[in-house]
């Protein structure tokens, strides 16, 4: 109960921190309204009868589930400004485990994520993107899903970083190479050999498949547009926020105590 406790109690801390600040709350629509609106719904029209299924939901899932991650994940690099602060030397003091911590700040920055998730999901139905209740019930849970293997990715970032400066430097380096290689604006079966072959090392990948799995269940274009089994897909998101959480909390502890 204690442990619990910890961690709802770091969670909300950044869960207020993202209430309190409104700009971040609208700066994270503007990429996906960019994507969504602009090159989706654009490209929709422009490829309408070209395609064999419709462009903008396409981009939709892709984006939706690419920004729960990718915001869960830049979120938790606040972690390196708390121990800048020396916040986080009252954290590691503190009668709880390191665990309980690291979970506390995923946990968080997935709630913030979500919160940006429910714009994204009204910037879709404003732009007429189908999303019957049946689908949303599902990918909802698969988009917090995304958030929590999103921020044990940031948890590793920033174990192998030694300021803030950094991990915002190295960030856009691991984050932007899987938005094009994850499938997110074109199908993963269309690419290249080569860019097949890497895709598979892109974490992001597994998580848009998944949603987009759900999403297309028993549509035609269900197998144009899934590369691998839900369960694969499932199986490999539980393997890596496993690597991520533990790697990453063990090198992050580490580094902490030897400060």
């Amino acid at each position: 109960m204690k442990e619990l406790q910890a961690i709802m109690t770091i969670a909300y801390r950044d869960f207020t921190k993202l209430l309190r600040d409104r700009f971040r709350l609208v700066a994270s629509l503007i990429f996906p309204l960019i994507f969504i609106g602009v090159l989706g719904g654009g490209l929709n029209s422009s490829l309408a009868g070209r395609l064999p299924f419709a462009y903008l939901p396409f981009v939709f899932i892709g984006v939706f589930a690419q920004t729960m991650f990718q915001s869960a994940a830049a979120g938790v690099i606040s972690l390196i400004q708390d121990r800048e602060n020396d916040f986080s030397k009252e954290l590691f003091v503190a009668p709880i485990s390191r665990y309980s911590i690291i979970s506390g700040k995923i946990l968080g920055e997935s709630l913030v994520a979500m919160t940006q998730g429910i714009g994204i999901i009204t910037l879709g139905l404003l732009f007429g993107v189908p999303l019957p209740l049946s689908k949303l019930i599902i990918m909802i849970p698969l988009a917090l899903l995304s958030a929590i293997i999103g921020g044990s990715f940031g948890i590793l970032i920033i174990a192998s970083a030694s300021e803030q400066r950094t991990a915002s430097q190295f960030f856009p380096f691991l984050i932007f190479p899987q938005l094009f290689l994850s499938g997110v604006f074109n199908p993963v079966n269309d690419f290249p050999p080569i860019l097949h072959i890497l895709s598979y090392f892109t974490p992001i990948r597994y998580i848009v498949d998944l949603m987009r799995a759900i999403y297309y269940a028993g549509t035609p274009e269900y197998s144009l547009i899934i590369a691998s089994s839900p369960l694969l897909n499932l199986s490999v998101i539980i393997l890596l926020f496993a690597v991520f959480l533990i790697a990453g909390t063990f090198l992050f502890i580490r580094k902490e105590r030897s400060r």
